[in-house]
């Protein structure tokens, strides 16, 4: 039995998607979901559902018992406490469980950024590695996917695309550095899933099969929806600012602290190699995810 958490997200939808397709029949699958009207009818009757949060204790462990293999994904908490709260916090519970229900293999969510210099400083990524730890220290199989920015992470500025043909971050407009779709990132953890001959503990870098600049992507993305599309650097300020009040102090700060760490080469820690690489390129995303949006 294979037990997906998230399974409503952008990446844990995909990759029950997936799952269904391609699990052998020997093998079940369980979601853990706050509410099961969410998912799909289809979906529904071939998995067995748990509900709740994966964060909760008694929860989590109903969604373990029997279990070979557990997806794990962190959802967001707009007002945690702290960062600490918001990813080891959350998956302590599930710590326990992974070890009281000898889970083999973990597959988790998590970031690029393990052994840089601006590892510690990173906010949500410092976070993340963190976790990766914990789960780590139970014994079970782990392997964490360690993931750049995500293409999809535009989707939030379709309409300023589409209205203003301009799109904001904080980063340099010249730096490149990896990014991924969700996709492929849900196709690297199934990859994991229905092949659990691997052991102990690691890292599956997650880098698309390109470097864009922020330059480039607009260079892409004025091609693939016919019209002009620019770039626009915040500076950290601004970007603090326009995050203030929309969420707590704490996820304002590790967002800030992580966008930070990434002009500073969070991301560029793993070299690329075919197997670090993967096949989404960020045309490929604009003309099947992004145009469809902008023109709706």
């Amino acid at each position: 039995m294979i037990v997906i958490t998230a399974p409503t997200g952008q990446i844990g939808g995909r990759l029950l998607d997936i799952l269904l397709d391609e699990t052998p029949a020997h093998e079940e699958l369980r979601v853990v979901v706050r509410d099961p009207g969410k998912l799909p009818d289809a979906v529904r009757t071939h998995v067995d559902v748990v509900t709740g949060s994966h964060g909760d204790a008694d929860v989590v462990d109903r969604a373990c018992a029997g279990a070979d293999a557990v997806f794990w994904l962190v959802p967001p908490d707009p007002w945690t406490p702290s960062m600490d709260a918001a990813y080891s916090g959350f998956t302590r519970p599930a710590a326990k469980a992974f070890t009281a229900h000898r889970i083999g293999h973990v597959v988790g969510v998590s970031a690029l950024g393990r052994g840089t210099p601006v590892a510690g400083r990173a906010g949500h990524v410092t976070a993340s590695l963190a976790m990766d730890d914990l789960i780590a220290s139970t014994g079970v199989a782990y392997r964490a996917l360690a993931n750049p920015t995500f293409m999809d992470n535009l989707l939030s500025q379709a309409a300023s695309i589409r209205d203003h043909g301009v799109f904001t971050g904080t980063v340099s407009a010249d730096r490149r550095a990896p990014t991924a779709a969700t996709r492929d990132i849900a196709r690297a953890a199934a990859d994991l899933l229905l092949d659990r001959s691997w052991t102990g503990t690691g890292e599956v870098p997650v880098l698309g099969p390109e470097d864009l600049s922020a330059n480039d992507m607009a260079h892409i993305m004025s091609e693939v929806l016919g019209r002009p599309v620019r770039y626009e650097r915040q500076s950290l300020d601004d970007f603090r600012a326009a995050l203030t009040g929309r969420v707590g102090d704490a996820l304002v700060e590790g967002y800030v602290d992580m966008m930070s760490a990434k002009e500073d080469g969070l991301d560029d820690g793993v070299r690329r190699t075919p197997d670090t690489s993967n096949p989404t390129t960020f045309r490929q995303w604009c003309e099947e995810v992004l145009k469809p949006v902008v023109q709706a």
